[in-house]
């Protein structure tokens, strides 16, 4: 079976997941440099078959994308290049580092560890992995709005607005 990769870009370092071959579960990787992670995924498809590329992308919580998203266009660009038989897919990556650092937490992880940048990238490449899976086989959970932390939530001129991820 195709494993669908997961991919999030950044300007140094791009973590990347996988599926499992079912297409049910995501798995942290690796966090590649940004430079060689066309030859990684290369590497990578040489041992496995890739079904689908998963890219996060990132945008604010006004729905436009963000700064960093000219960088992802340009390798989304790559992406289309060098495996222009692999479907790609982009997905919101919202607060994916924040729900890195809270699985690594939840994990047990120590605070050294979870200052390590390149475990924070791969953890969320596996979280936008994981959404797009779980959002195309419809299991995807209804987040209540009240239960969104307070450090997720954005203030827009005198009222609090909440935004699902």
């Amino acid at each position: 079976m195709d494993r669908i990769i997961g991919i999030d870009y950044g300007r140094k370092r791009t973590g990347v997941a996988v599926s499992d071959p079912l297409g049910i579960f995501a798995s942290a990787l690796d966090t590649v440099h940004s430079a060689k992670i066309i030859d990684y995924l290369k590497n990578y498809a040489e041992k496995e078959h890739i079904g689908m590329f998963v890219v996060g992308y990132p945008v604010n919580m006004d729905d436009t994308p963000s700064e960093a998203a000219k960088d992802v266009e340009a390798f989304l660009k790559l992406l289309e290049k060098h495996f222009p038989d692999i479907p790609v897919e982009t997905e919101d990556e919202r607060f994916t580092s924040v729900l890195a650092h809270r699985a690594m937490i939840d994990g047990g992880m120590k605070l050294k560890d979870r200052k390590d940048k390149a475990s924070v990238d791969k953890i969320s490449a596996a979280i936008i992995l994981q959404s797009y899976l779980d959002r195309r086989s419809g299991s995807l959970p209804v987040i209540d709005p009240d239960s969104v932390p307070e450090t997720l939530c954005v203030k827009s001129g005198k009222r609090k607005t909440k935004r699902r991820q």
